[in-house]
């Protein structure tokens, strides 16, 4: 495979002897997913320098920003000096404004770019992102591992209930489910009845969606169907671009209901379209793109750096290592995390992470800190009283909330004592969160369903 233009050349081999060996029943690429970390680190230093020196001479957005920081990008002797500005997605914004398409950080021309995919933009523009085809490559190489983590393997029939359209949890998924060898169909939202049809004519095995629409398919199939989901015969339920799979209520609830194992992924539009994945150790998200990415914590507030240790809680920062569209150089990704492990048992050596939240969606209610995700498996795990679904509603748009925080909870079916219901998910929220609420008690599937992202935060103007 080879790309043209300012580029220019065949695709570069990985560096240090890296080499795709293929799938070996446990991990899909294990010379890189078992390399031990202090060669991953000489591997991850040799592209970083690499990256930074061809980077300034392709890209104005950053040529800018270095000079007005003074960082030299030829200056870096280890990873631990590496001290770049911060990258926002604000700025990111603002240079595509500056220079559409792709922005002043595009860093190559638009006839090197074959195909572009977007996320959703608060000034209701959106983020493109571009890719070449060695950007491809890396992509499809990427979501694999972190598929085959997950636990897809080549004898799988993979129902896509994601869209296929702009969104990177389309046909990146696509690619990467063919890479591995499973049969890929591509359903896409808005069609449950076809999603069951087609898992029972094709003897689906594998669901793929966000983790609001399989709990939204589950009550689908019982109330609509008159079928148990355990009977559609999944094995698996690979979800992600929302928290829901790595919420342990939420998890719980969908393995009872499917009698399959929840996978986890994660990813970002800017990033890569998942990079995060569970493992069949279920405790946390291996990072499953180290030698594509650098990935470092900060302190949210000061943007100090902090340790890379067992316990450590910050905010993901990337560096993309190999990157030839839109790179993006210690981009602060919003994802709170904290690091579970640095170590598996499933032989993947790269760090376990627990993804806390996102900074941006994080609540202060009278000097406490509520994250949605985190209200959202106190209600889960009160079913059946509850039937899991929640909103949180604010009258201003936060992150400050004046006490109590109002939250709507829907009953479940068999639910008689309401006044009961209500003060038991107040006391449970205040013991477990330490937060004062008013909790709204509404009746079941009253509250909005969602085959994509669940908005667990609803603000009122």
């Amino acid at each position: 495979m080879t790309s043209s233009g300012a580029i220019g050349g065949p695709v570069p081999r990985p560096l240090h002897g890296v080499a795709d060996g293929g799938p070996d029943g446990q991990l899909f690429d294990r010379a890189v997913e078992a390399m031990p970390p202090e060669r991953m680190r000489m591997l991850q230093l040799d592209r970083l320098r690499a990256q930074l020196a061809g980077l300034a001479p392709r890209s104005p957005f950053y040529a800018d920003l270095w000079a007005e920081h003074g960082f030299d990008p030829t200056s870096v002797d280890s990873l631990e000096d590496f001290d770049a500005p911060l990258t926002t997605k604000e700025m990111l914004r603002d240079s595509q404004l500056e220079a559409p398409p792709l922005g002043r950080h595009a860093g190559v021309a638009m006839a090197e770019v074959v195909r572009v995919h977007a996320s959703s933009g608060t000034t209701g523009r959106p983020s493109y992102v571009g890719i070449t085809l060695r950007d491809l490559e890396d992509w499809t190489q990427v979501v694999a591992r972190v598929l085959y983590s997950e636990g897809m393997r080549p004898d799988d029939v993979v129902v896509h209930a994601f869209g296929l359209g702009f969104f990177v949890g389309g046909l990146p998924l696509k690619d990467a489910t063919e890479r591995i060898g499973a049969t890929f169909v591509p359903i896409g939202t808005g069609s449950s009845d076809r999603v069951v049809q087609s898992i029972r004519d094709l003897g689906g095995t594998v669901l793929m969606s966000t983790p609001s629409y399989a709990t939204y398919l589950a009550e689908y199939c019982r109330h609509k169907l008159g079928l148990e989901p355990a009977e559609l015969g999944l094995r698996k339920l690979l979800l992600g671009a929302e928290p829901g799979a790595s919420i342990p209520a939420v998890r719980a609830r969908l393995e009872a209901d499917y009698g399959a194992v929840v996978g986890d992924g994660m990813g970002n539009a800017d990033v890569f379209p998942i990079y995060l994945a569970s493992c069949p150790e279920q405790d946390g998200l291996h990072l499953c793109a180290e030698d594509q990415l650098l990935t470092e914590l900060i302190d949210p507030a000061s943007g100090e750096r902090l340790d890379w240790t067992e316990g450590a809680e910050g905010e993901l920062v990337v560096t993309h290592l190999q990157r030839e569209c839109v790179p993006l150089v210690r981009f602060r990704v919003r994802d709170r995390v904290v690091v579970a492990a640095t170590s598996c048992p499933c032989g993947r050596t790269s760090p376990r992470l627990h993804c806390v939240g996102r900074t941006d969606d994080l609540l202060f209610v009278a000097g406490v800190n509520v994250w949605p995700s985190a209200v959202k498996d106190v209600v889960a795990s009160m079913a059946p009283r509850t039937t899991g679904a929640m909103q949180i509603v604010l009258s201003e748009p936060g992150p400050l909330v004046r006490p109590p925080m109002r939250v709507q909870v829907e009953y479940g079916l068999d639910v008689e004592d309401l006044d009961e219901l209500r003060a038991d998910v107040e006391n449970l929220l205040r013991d477990k969160l330490v937060v004062a609420t008013t909790v709204d008690l509404v009746p079941p599937n009253s509250l909005p369903r969602w085959e994509m992202k669940a908005q667990l935060v609803k603000r009122r103007r």
